[in-house]
């Protein structure tokens, strides 16, 4: 038996499926919790710099920024005005460079 027959079928997808996937909507956030207690301040922040990144990152994707040279740090404070964030430090905009380069 050839090895291709024993691979198995992907699964359908939007583009491939006799009828439409139900996709997970309306998409809900998921139910913060608050952090674990007893790590150096250095910790939270770096997490908290980190979340702020992701989100700037997936913003600017949303609104058409795919190349991490488009994303000047311009861009990225304008970005995080419009989904309603306080505007990010120099190193949040390379953080958030950093995540588009390696997303790729």
């Amino acid at each position: 038996m050839p090895a291709a027959a024993l691979k198995a079928k992907p699964l359908p997808t939007q583009s491939t499926a006799k009828r439409p996937v139900l996709l997970d909507l309306p998409y809900a956030p998921v139910e913060k919790r608050p952090l674990p207690p007893g790590r150096p301040r250095e910790w939270y922040i770096t997490h908290n710099r980190r979340l702020k990144a992701m989100r700037l990152a997936i913003a600017l994707l949303d609104s058409g920024v795919y190349v991490p040279n488009q994303a000047r740090n311009e861009t990225i404070r304008e970005a995080a005005e419009t989904i309603g964030v306080h505007p990010p430090s120099d190193t949040t905009c390379h953080m958030v460079r950093a995540l588009m380069r390696y997303c790729r």
